[in-house]
């Protein structure tokens, strides 16, 4: 499906996440600067945005969504009713607002709104800030198919998208969403174990990153499911399998299958 660039971006709330999306659809030309607005609760961190970016910038939420015909709602989730008590004295039907807010559901955001503006709710994670990111995303009632093909196409400017049921977003949340920091436990643990073998610090974080790094890419690109490419590195009588063995006696797996569970259960929470 071919998809046009929105002529006019409003991002309310230009914090990490909005100021990496409106930075990536900047730098991948897929809109101009003087396309793009944003917002902030501070005057400080709009300088800082606008004097990075070039984007127009306004403390003033209603200003920056008149006249846009897509919206990216980046505030926080507690803020959520307020911004979007403003935001629905001026949405009109034909534009489309884009939530990336943990746990807010599209009904929530809906029934917030005018009858016939199209919402499109987005789970991006971290990693977008360095281009590499997941992000699911679902369509609400009003939302047309071009709308949520428009509304990927600004997240794969940051990584790899999916688009699912919104049955699947706290899962997508305790995994996708918080996995990061789970893996930055496990590669803070893999590089401890490299210094206690000898290695100095800082080639062990490399060597733990990049491990991670290319096992993941490993598994988007081959296909193969993550036990048989483990069965492949994992030799009989070699050192592998004695780690796996001590993986397993500490119980890693399923204290990460618990820790995935525990986010989704809090994400449910949030909402």
């Amino acid at each position: 499906m071919n998809v046009s660039a929105p002529r006019r971006l409003a991002v309310i709330g230009a914090g990490k996440m909005g100021e990496t999306l409106a930075r990536a659809l900047i730098e991948s030309q897929l809109l101009a600067p003087e396309a793009v607005v944003a917002t902030a609760r501070h005057q400080r961190t709009l300088d800082q945005v606008g004097g990075a970016l070039r984007v127009t910038t306004t403390l003033d939420n209603t200003e920056a969504v008149a006249a846009a015909d897509v919206v990216l709602l980046c505030v926080k989730p507690q803020s959520a009713e307020a911004v979007l008590s403003e935001l629905s004295e001026v949405l009109e039907p034909g534009q489309l607002l884009v939530s990336i807010l943990a746990g807010v559901t599209l009904e929530d955001i809906e029934r917030r709104l005018r009858p016939g503006v199209a919402v499109v709710r987005a789970m991006p994670n971290t990693a977008s800030l360095v281009r590499a990111g997941m992000t699911a995303l679902c369509g609400g009632r009003q939302a047309s198919a071009e709308q949520v093909a428009l509304a990927r196409s600004l997240f794969d400017r940051v990584g790899r998208t999916v688009v699912l049921d919104e049955r699947y977003f706290d899962a997508v949340t305790g995994l996708s969403a918080s996995g990061p920091a789970f893996l930055y436990v496990v590669i803070e643990a893999l590089a401890e174990g490299g210094v206690k073998a000898g290695l100095p610090r800082k080639v062990a974080i490399e060597l733990a990153s990049q491990a991670c790094l290319g096992a993941g890419q490993m598994v988007l690109e081959t296909g193969s499911h993550p036990a048989l490419l483990k069965d492949a590195v994992t030799t009989p009588a070699g050192c592998t399998v004695d780690g796996i063995l001590k993986l397993e006696e500490g119980g890693l797996r399923v204290t990460l299958i618990k820790a995935v569970s525990e986010a989704a259960a809090r994400a449910r929470e949030l909402g």
